[in-house]
């Protein structure tokens, strides 16, 4: 281990997590289209600890052809044709999206980013269909590992619904704000920011 690469680098065997929450219209990746993407980059603060360092979200036009599911739009409230959405096509929403991630990359001397998610086996199966659809060659992302808050939730909380994670970790939860990308990805990023930093405490009492 070069001791002299960011903490990034080291802490996470040179991958750089990155907390992705996806909305959709159903869950067909193939089929039903991304609505909404949120990614959240996290950085050690002076003392190590991880903290939120950027956020980005976009609003995704359905791309041609596909399927709306109407129980799925119910359920997240989104009117994917709303014109105050300001959506933009999906291309550019995951270029927009991937663009400081690489940098984010770059910058923590990492190889490439991971997909942090809550239950994530949704979000980076759609994101590779997104990928492959908008034939995007360079995604910051390994193509199918990933880190589960509700793995660690149920490991550090006891809880594996993340609502009940974030009450049992004290933060503040808002079910009417639940189920949009942003939200759920800044809570997201809360808690795993929480449980990375409780195992480093953890692990500097040990050291003493």
């Amino acid at each position: 281990m070069d001791k002299n690469q960011p903490l990034l680098a080291r802490r996470f065997r040179g991958y750089l997590p990155v907390i992705i929450d996806i909305e959709t219209a159903g869950f067909n990746s193939k089929k039903n289209p991304l609505l909404e993407i949120a990614a959240v980059i996290v950085e050690p603060d002076s003392q190590g600890y991880l903290e939120i360092k950027e956020t980005h979200t976009c609003n995704i036009i359905p791309f041609k052809d596909s399927e709306l599911d109407d129980a799925a739009l119910k359920f997240t409230g989104i009117d994917p044709y709303h014109p105050f959405r300001m959506a933009i096509e999906e291309k550019e929403a995951l270029t927009n999206i991937f663009s400081p991630i690489k940098a984010a990359v770059k910058r923590n001397e990492c190889t490439r980013a991971i997909l942090v998610g809550h239950n994530p086996a949704f979000d980076i199966n759609f994101l590779n269909a997104a990928i492959e659809r908008t034939k995007i060659k360079r995604s910051p992302f390994h193509p199918f590992s990933s880190f589960d808050t509700a793995t660690l939730g149920g490991l550090a909380y006891g809880q594996t619904v993340l609502a009940k994670i974030a009450k049992a970790a004290g933060l503040e939860w808002d079910a009417e704000k639940a189920h949009s990308a942003l939200y759920d990805a800044e809570q997201t990023a809360k808690l795993f920011c929480m449980i990375v930093n409780r195992w480093k405490d953890f692990e500097d009492h040990q050291n003493k």
